[in-house]
């Protein structure tokens, strides 16, 4: 065994069997699986984190269903590189010893650039290959609509708690180097913790330990240990467990509450955890849109914008990016009165069902309509002065009904006033 072989590859299975994880995509009932067993195999985009196996999986989809196997990297490759192999592949189709389309394997998709992933339209489309993509991105935003058309997308999960157990089992005992090692586990929370549901880490954990000590030592894998080892801050946190949620919990109630030092520590806590941006970006949408709505309408732009950014940027310069949407939220004026509207205007209804729209208010584009009475009467309000003309808008049966109860802000107080001038003026 050469011992330059890194572990993880050592151990990249070669069979469905010997897969791990993925379950609702290879298991008994996985679309995968049941393409494999048809062999047919159609276009798709393997979307998951790092080290889940999404270039396994399209190397064992390969061997099984005995189809050429073509990969091309999106960071190195170019336009040319993709046009050589679309040839290669149509000489491969016009062989008469093959019935089988081949496969081109493209890693980190999401990096091709829009002329670059034109090229590849046509051969999907004429079946001169199979394509399957691999991203750690978003395909919705990442991937040009055509080609998206012609490929499904599978997502990918993180390796969870047992998976990790199962391929450190494996490791220990079918790896022919740490199989001949003295090697004993009395903690995996660390090893486990660190790995973050990437297997290519576990393994590389593994690697590093058992290249570390020496040959006639005994390895005694401990938290203490793994830590040391990787010379990094054993941070408690969980991204599957309660401390996820609890740490979360208590960023968003220290930005509702207006305490910008508590919502920067606990948003620390979730940076050194190795917490996904993406999840924290998305609660910042949610809390600008929750908790301060109209009192400061810039906080949802400025906190989208935080979320796009995310997606570009990624870790570590994503933390300045969260820092500064988590600072001005949590100094920005609270209103939760868009958050309770809505909660009321569903309520009602839940309550009312489908209540008939006002005459006046329907549009009537065809003869029958407007001899029914559609749209007869409707004030059009950018014809009188203010813009604003006072008619009913709600269903008969809650016709005095109020769902928007503006909060205690400048904004929404000026916002009132305007409305309470306008409906004085035309009463």
């Amino acid at each position: 065994m050469n011992n330059n072989i890194p572990l993880a590859e050592r151990l990249r299975p070669t069979s469905l069997d010997d897969y791990i994880g993925q379950q609702h995509l290879v298991g008994d009932n996985g679309i995968i699986r049941k393409m494999i067993d048809s062999g047919r195999i159609n276009s798709f985009i393997l979307w998951g984190p790092p080290g889940v196996g999404k270039t396994t999986l399209a190397k064992i989809i390969a061997k099984t269903t005995e189809a050429a196997f073509y990969t091309l990297s999106a960071v190195t490759s170019g336009v040319k590189d993709v046009r050589d192999v679309i040839d290669r592949c149509k000489a491969e189709m016009r062989s008469m010893f093959t019935t089988v389309r081949p496969i081109l394997f493209i890693d980190e998709i999401h990096r091709f650039s829009k002329s670059q992933q034109d090229s590849l339209l046509g051969a999907v489309e004429q079946g001169i290959v199979t394509l399957i993509g691999a991203t750690t991105e978003n395909p919705s935003f990442e991937v040009i609509r055509p080609l998206l058309s012609r490929s499904q997308v599978y997502t990918l999960k993180p390796l969870d708690n047992s998976d990790l157990e199962t391929l450190l089992d494996r490791a220990l005992h079918k790896d022919t180097i740490l199989s001949s090692r003295d090697i004993e586990v009395i903690e995996k929370k660390a090893l486990f913790r660190f790995s973050g549901g990437d297997a290519r880490k576990l393994l590389n954990i593994l690697d590093l330990i058992e290249q570390s000590t020496p040959k006639n030592e005994k390895i005694t894998i401990t938290d203490n240990l793994v830590t040391e080892r990787l010379q990094e801050n054993p941070a408690e946190y969980d991204r599957d467990g309660e401390m996820h949620y609890d740490i979360i919990s208590a960023f968003i109630k220290s930005i509702r509450g207006s305490d910008a030092d508590a919502a920067i520590y606990w948003l620390a806590r979730m940076v050194a955890g190795g917490e996904d941006p993406k999840f924290i970006a998305r609660r910042l949408v949610i809390l600008a849109a929750e908790d301060i709505g109209l009192a400061n309408p810039n906080a949802l732009l400025l906190a989208n914008a935080t979320f796009d950014s995310i997606h570009k940027i990624g870790w570590p310069e994503g933390r300045i990016i969260l820092a500064e949407c988590t600072i001005y939220l949590a100094n920005s004026p609270k209103s939760n009165s868009a958050y309770k509207a809505i909660g009321a205007a569903m309520e009602a209804v839940a309550q009312t069902g489908n209540l008939p729209v006002p005459l006046h208010l329907r549009n009537a584009p065809t003869k029958l309509m407007k001899d029914l009475g559609y749209h007869e009467g409707y004030k059009y309000a950018h014809d009188y002065k203010g813009n604003f003309v006072k008619q009913q808008y709600l269903p008969d049966q809650l016709i005095e009904s109020r769902f928007w109860i503006p909060c205690d802000n400048p904004q929404e107080a000026r916002m009132w006033e305007n409305i309470e001038k306008l409906r004085s003026e035309n009463s």
